[in-house]
């Protein structure tokens, strides 16, 4: 039977390039351009196809050798198809095939010398990628399946001819989270015995950070984050906050730079209200919200809460550092109800009074952004004539990249900082 040896064909630049997937064995009938094997460079999964219709006699790799253009995958029976097509229709007409005289003969083919079987050494098993054999999906398919460690033989396809599609992943990773799967197939990262590297103490975490833990972790999972920075020229607010702080002072208070990020905030909100939306479960269509409530991050000793100010856009400087100072005690305090930390519609978490120049926050979700500011700084600002001594806040913006562009984002965090540089945006 004439025999031919498949080959890798051109793959671009790539080379040596891992095979994870073999998605055929010995016996199988293959068409032309059916997927043969997976090949995944770092930067894409690729299948190289039959190149004609024929039977895979022989596997010529395995899981996890590295290929290049040329190399030698398998070999294929490239009998003719039209034969074998005209035998089966004969032998079907005569019943069972037992009288059927007639037979094609295979031509002669001068011996061939056969590599000899390669077992994948012990390395190979235990880093291979998962092989599925021949389940019915994609490429991209199969590469989530082999990043989320989902079996994908276990999976029912509701895809033409039983596929299994993206959706069936997505449903099956959503189910396992819903059953009690805590890491929604991501794998574990593997315990370790760190006494045996020195002297360890085990302490156990808040009752705050255990709950707020998977709050975070679910959040950063679900949200695609994506961080915009900016600076604001807070030189002439800084002397107006300065004065009210004083006497606030006397009358049991403060006011603090929290308070005009609230109001500029709700500025910004007011001008891009799709910045104080939420996605629609059903992730076709945003719920813009037409109210103001914002959370803002308390430091306490157990841990970081963030109770909501309510209605903020109704609210003065004054009023909102009197709610601040009454909220933040209460939650250092431990003395916190849940209609505390609901119903907001966008958060603020400052780290002014410790420092830093910029960070990430974590979106709080189901909100689509949230704003971060650092410590202020004197920077020299040129004017047009000359360098002058400005006050400077550092501002960064997270935001959810399905709801909010980088466009919006950037003026979104503009049009904070330009309401933080002119006070009298913030108080009339």
């Amino acid at each position: 039977m004439p025999l031919v040896d498949v080959r890798v064909p051109n793959i671009g630049d790539f080379d040596n390039v891992p095979v994870v997937e073999i998605q055929v064995k010995p016996g199988d009938e293959v068409k032309a351009d059916d997927p043969l094997i997976t090949l995944e460079s770092d930067k894409a999964a690729m299948d190289v196809p039959a190149p004609q219709q024929g039977t895979v006699t022989e596997i010529l790799v395995n899981i996890g050798d590295k290929v290049s253009e040329g190399t030698a995958i398998l070999r294929l029976d490239v009998s003719d198809g039209e034969t074998k097509q005209e035998a089966k229709k004969t032998e079907a007409k005569s019943g069972n095939g037992k009288s059927c005289e007639t037979h094609a003969e295979a031509p002669s083919e001068p011996a061939t010398t056969s590599p000899p079987s390669r077992e994948p050494n012990q390395e190979q098993e235990l880093t291979a990628p998962k092989d599925f054999g021949s389940v019915h999906a994609s490429p991209s398919v199969r590469r989530i399946a082999r990043e989320f460690d989902i079996d994908l033989t276990k999976l029912s396809g509701t895809g033409e001819k039983g596929r299994i599609t993206k959706e069936d992943v997505k449903r099956h990773i959503a189910h396992s989270e819903g059953a009690g799967g805590a890491t929604t197939g991501i794998p574990e990262i593997p315990p370790q015995d760190f006494a045996k590297y020195g002297p360890v103490e085990t302490k156990p975490m808040s009752r705050l950070k255990k709950l707020t833990g998977p709050n975070l972790h679910r959040a950063w999972l679900n949200v695609p984050h994506v961080t915009n920075a900016d600076e604001a020229d807070i030189t002439d607010l800084e002397a107006y906050r300065k004065g009210l702080d004083e006497d606030a002072k006397a009358k049991g208070y403060r006011v603090t730079l929290v308070a005009f990020l609230l109001k500029s905030a709700v500025s910004a909100l007011k001008e891009y209200p799709e910045v104080n939306s939420s996605l629609a479960p059903s992730k076709d269509a945003l719920i813009i919200k037409r109210y103001y409530n914002i959370g803002v991050a308390v430091d306490t000793p157990d841990g970081l809460v963030v109770p909501v100010i309510r209605d903020v856009d109704r609210k003065g400087i004054l009023e909102l550092s009197q709610e601040l100072t009454k909220v933040s005690a209460r939650m250092r305090q431990g003395k916190i109800t849940p209609t505390d930390i609901q119903g907001s519609t966008f958060s603020i978490s400052s780290l002014g009074g410790i420092g830093g120049t910029t960070f990430t926050p974590i979106v709080n979700a189901p909100e689509v952004a949230i704003l971060g500011a650092m410590r202020a700084k004197i920077k020299p600002l040129w004017d047009g004539a000359a360098f002058q001594p400005r006050l400077m806040l550092p501002l960064c913006l997270s935001y959810d990249h399905r709801v909010v562009d980088g466009a919006l984002a950037a003026r979104f965090l503009r049009k904070i900082c330009d309401a933080l540089a002119d006070v009298r945006q913030l108080v009339l």
